[in-house]
């Protein structure tokens, strides 16, 4: 880079002595490291005539990639610099597919309140996918239920455990029954969380209770509550979901299936401010309201 660096102040001046001047470098070093570089590049960068040095051709053709080239060299220093004095905080950040990110908004919020430098990344996939990313440290963190992997390195802070509901649109006709059984169920068609990570335990229920596995498949919590709220069939969801999304709790008698959503990270791995406070404010904060259902029954926005 200092060779560029004279060269491009050599292409600026065209004076040799005026740009070892402007880098505060003597004269005969910078003749040489331009030397060497018209070495690698294979041919001579400038003529030199006196009070008349001019670019050769390839020194046209050159000065325009070796500014960009220095350019990025600047930039980058730059960016690692205000990323060691915590001016910059990058932080990437894993969900599953199965949470919604309207869980974590209030935390990052505040996290960006502390952090004015913070850059936030987040990153979706299922739990198998969310395991991989923190292994290649593609995310540092990440919020999800079960990952699916027993990597010892992957550490795990329990945040909450919440139930699975059945939910439906507000305007579907199951929506008004205080209380629900399974042949008031028999007919309606699930719309199924392919993203799930309790999805067999939830078809192996639907089964051994009578009712219709001819589900309609979705792979996102925002396309279920599409179909869910013009009333295409009957779903079940984390309650945390069924609250984002507007959606009604039906009450079904008999029906317990539950997740624990916890906070993910790789152990003996260094990790960023960012990353650390963050999963001091998840540990930290109130989720009680996702552990049961409010006492009416009714889904409330989160």
């Amino acid at each position: 880079m200092h060779q560029v660096r004279y060269f491009l102040a050599v292409a600026r001046v065209l004076n040799f002595t005026r740009a070892a001047e402007e880098c505060h470098v003597a004269q005969p070093s910078l003749t040489r490291a331009i030397k060497q570089l018209e070495a690698e590049l294979g041919g001579d960068l400038f003529r030199r005539e006196r009070n008349l040095t001019h670019l050769t051709d390839l020194g046209q053709r050159m000065q325009p990639m070796l500014q960009q080239c220095y350019d990025s060299a600047m930039s980058a220093k730059s960016l690692a610099q205000s990323i060691k004095s915590g001016e910059v905080a990058p932080l990437a950040i894993g969900l599953s597919l199965a949470v919604d990110i309207t869980l974590i908004i209030a935390l990052v919020t505040e996290l960006v309140r502390s952090l004015p430098g913070l850059e936030l990344r987040f990153a979706r996939g299922t739990g198998a996918e969310i395991a991989e990313l923190l292994k290649k440290g593609e995310v540092e963190v990440a919020l999800a239920g079960s990952l699916g992997e027993s990597w010892d390195r992957l550490e795990a802070w329990q945040l909450f455990t919440e139930p699975y509901r059945f939910v439906a649109g507000s305007e579907h006709s199951l929506a008004a029954k205080p209380a629900l059984t399974f042949a008031d169920l028999a007919k309606e068609r699930i719309v199924s969380r392919s993203h799930c990570e309790h999805l067999a335990e939830i078809t192996a229920f639907l089964v051994d209770n009578g009712l219709r596995t001819d589900s309609h498949k979705v792979c996102s919590e925002a396309d279920a509550g599409a179909l869910l709220r013009p009333n295409i069939g009957v779903g079940v969801m984390p309650l945390s979901s069924a609250r984002a999304l507007g959606l009604k709790i039906l009450d079904v008698d008999g029906f317990s299936v539950s997740r624990t959503v916890s906070v993910h990270a790789v152990a003996g791995r260094q990790r960023s401010m960012a990353a650390t406070t963050f999963i001091k404010m998840s540990r930290a904060a109130d989720w009680s309201k996702f552990e049961l259902p409010q006492p009416d029954g009714i889904p409330q926005v989160a």
